[in-house]
């Protein structure tokens, strides 16, 4: 059998569980709806472990022709999927990580739909999550770019249905319909750019298929393949979370917590990451176009650094070290390299999906707290000056949860480390080659990474003291009960690969890296002489900077124990009223405030983009639309014209000219047939008499006739 015909499977498995649940799911209840939702991602996983077997044997890979898609003259694009070593990677990552996640969404949702109010919805959640995962499998499989852009608008789509999934609530009652609206619209922006890329790539090379335009990118003119992929970075900056575009994953936590680990972990943000890693062969041709990739990465790596530091929600923390380590990995593609910045990818796939997974656990935990409280008269009291406003989701109303939740508290720990990237969990590894890589291809860029990495433990330290150490700040925490073991089996695996992911390219064996090079070999795309993964092999591991990385993340996450430990400890004496909410924020004052603010970034593009937009909005639709368009143009000039005319029409020509003639005419009729009646007598014999003269006179005109014709 050929292994490489099932590539079709991975798309068709998630279509087929969501077909199922649309169909059959009030009838298979919530346990059969979540078995099937669960079931068919794994389906999935296991196709692309068996594409892998198969690349195992044949590593150059296969485009399998599915069906003639798009035929119209000379423009035919087929529908075929691309097996390599790059996109089985991200198809196992896609549908191993997202079958956890989907394990795990079975026990939360059964709690979440009943938290607010909804048990119907569950069937809707898990048609949109079947969807996610083949909408993602389209992308990461397609052989040409129009394929892949199917796909990147599906995962689009179906981040708007998850964030916004429960769309009337949120603040106002519309908070979460406006965050999966702002996810929408930003994304489209970016969505803008690759369209963009998309018209160019056809223009110069008349095709989208990935083996066409790669053969012919060393011939292409510089000055287009700047503007391709300077096009292409738009869209990266939108799906990625990149400077610009960035402010739209943070609203993403509006969604369900198995919403926020699908799209953080495994599925969209990835998606800009893999089309950078997937158009290597034409970066690899601009050098300008590496830099600014390159830098925007590490900029947004520190930036949302700095920004998740001053963060309270457990959420909105994990938010911007997505976004930030999202920096590391476009950064890594930027740079040229590309197994680094796929290496981090996965990686970041386990312990990123732990982290969400966890504070989900967490969340439930505090919310059931709190229903005890709600529940207790003499604990009520406690909750006096939150009201129904009290925050489950807020750090700090926590505290002293590693006793309440040992099982989250370790997983949680373990995840922290991982994205701390302390030895010798997986993020250390990745990570390290990513600063590794930088230090021998980019040094700015390697400056700006070794912050973020010092930041990145901090702020991980931070969260795990305010969240798990100490007592309880509030009555919840103090209630809080384990997960159920749905969800807690789910974590313990994602921990596992957390803790080990980082075997999958140990510097001495460099397995990830010889998996990977069958495909990001830059001979085959044409440009060996280019640097690159192959010319930067020595910068694979570099102790130096393994220690130094080590050093800091060891020291960030101390850092954090002293100041959320250790100074915590001292402010108790300080009267409840006058102490701080965060130890940071006397010692940093403004800038504190700034990173709570997220640098008023959202203030700023409300300032100079969305409040101009409205207000041009509001005067073209008032002003030009109403007033000129509809008032003076159409009621003045069409209307008023048209009455004007009508009038005109009306009284001189149709009354004037018309009507006078037609009442003359019928004057004249109406006086002939007055004259003609003076010679109806009523007597017979003068019409005899008429009839007499009228025969004398007919046969007078014949004999004249017939005398002149003689």
């Amino acid at each position: 059998m050929d292994l490489f015909s099932l590539v079709p499977l991975v798309v068709f498995f998630p279509v087929i569980g969501l077909l199922i649940n649309l169909i059959f799911g009030q009838r298979l209840g919530e346990k059969g709806i979540g078995i099937v939702a669960s079931l068919f991602p794994a389906l999935s996983f296991v196709v692309s472990v068996l594409l892998a077997v198969a690349l195992a044997q044949n590593p150059e890979g296969r485009t399998v022709p599915f069906l003639e898609w798009i035929n119209a003259g000379e423009v035919s694009i087929p529908w075929a999927f691309q097996v390599d070593t790059l996109s089985v990677t991200m198809m196992l990552v896609v549908s191993g990580v997202g079958t956890l996640i989907h394990i795990y969404a079975t026990g939360y949702m059964h709690q979440d739909v009943r938290h607010h109010g909804d048990p119907k919805s569950y069937k809707r959640f898990f048609i949109y999550f079947n969807l996610f995962i083949a909408a993602m499998m389209i992308l990461v499989s397609a052989n040409n770019y129009l394929m892949l852009f199917v796909g990147w608008e599906g995962v689009g789509l179906c981040s708007y249905l998850l964030i916004g999934f429960w769309f009337d609530k949120g603040k106002d009652g519309i908070g979460n319909a406006w965050a999966g609206k702002k996810a929408f619209v930003v994304n489209r922006i970016g969505d803008f750019g690759f369209l963009i890329a998309s018209f160019l790539l056809f223009w110069q090379f008349r095709s989208f298929e990935f083996s066409t335009v790669f053969e012919q990118a060393a011939q292409a003119p510089q000055s287009v393949l700047l503007a391709i992929t300077l096009f292409m970075l738009l869209g990266v900056t939108g799906k990625s979370a990149q400077l610009p575009l960035f402010v739209w994953l943070p609203d993403a936590m509006a969604g369900p917590t198995p919403v926020s680990a699908l799209i953080h972990a495994a599925t969209m943000v990835t998606a800009g990451v893999y089309l950078v890693a997937r158009s290597h062969p034409l970066y690899i041709q601009v050098e300008q176009a590496q830099e600014i990739v390159a830098l925007t990465g590490a900029l947004t790596a520190l930036f949302a650094a700095t920004i998740a530091i001053g963060q309270f929600d457990i959420k909105k923390v994990l938010a911007y070290s997505t976004i930030s380590q999202l920096g590391f990995m476009v950064a890594a593609v930027g740079m040229g390299a590309f197994v680094a910045g796929m290496f981090h990818l996965v990686t970041h796939a386990f312990f990123k999906a732990l982290l969400f997974l966890s504070a989900g656990s967490v969340i439930h935990g505090m919310e059931h707290g709190l229903e005890h409280v709600e529940h207790d008269q003499r604990l009520r009291r406690s909750l006096k000056g939150h009201g129904h406003d009290f925050d489950v989701q807020d750090m700090r109303n926590m505290g002293g949860l590693r006793d309440r939740m040992k099982t989250t508290f370790w997983v949680y720990l373990i995840g922290a480390v991982a994205l701390a990237g302390i030895p010798p969990l997986a993020g250390f590894w990745s990570k390290d080659e990513i600063l590794a890589e930088g230090l021998h291809l980019n040094i700015p860029v390697y400056i700006l990474l070794t912050i973020t990495a010092l930041l990145t433990a901090f702020y991980a330290g931070r969260q795990v003291f305010m969240v798990f150490f100490g007592s309880p700040r509030t009555e919840p925490p103090a209630h809080a009960v384990e997960s159920s073991p749905i969800m807690t089996i789910p974590l313990m695996v994602l921990a596992f690969l957390a803790f080990f992911g980082g075997l999958l390219n140990l510097p001495s064996l460099h397995t990830f890296t010889d998996w990977l090079m069958h495909t990001l070999m830059l001979e085959e795309a044409g440009a060996a002489e280019a640097v690159g993964e192959a010319a930067a092999a020595e910068a694979a591991f570099n102790p130096t900077v393994a220690i130094i990385s080590t050093v800091l993340a060891v020291g960030g996450f101390a850092l954090a124990w002293y100041i959320y430990r250790r100074v915590t400890e001292r402010q108790k004496s300080i009267p409840p009223a006058r102490r701080p909410d965060d130890p940071l924020r006397p010692a940093l004052g403004p800038v504190f405030t700034g990173m709570e603010k997220k640098w008023w970034v959202d203030e700023l593009y409300d300032a100079i983009i969305v409040r101009p937009y409205k207000w041009l909005s509001q005067f073209l639709a008032d002003v030009i639309d109403w007033r000129f368009w509809h008032d003076w143009f159409h009621d003045t000039v069409i209307a008023g014209g048209y009455r004007r005319i009508s009038q005109f029409l009306s009284e001189p020509v149709d009354m004037g000219v018309i009507d006078r003639f037609a009442n003359r005419l019928a004057d004249s009729i109406q006086s002939l047939a007055a004259r003609g009646r003076l010679i109806q007598t009523g007597f017979v014999s003068s019409y005899a008499l008429s009839v007499f003269i009228g025969v004398m006179l007919i046969i007078g005109y014949f004999m004249v006739r017939l005398t002149i014709a003689r």
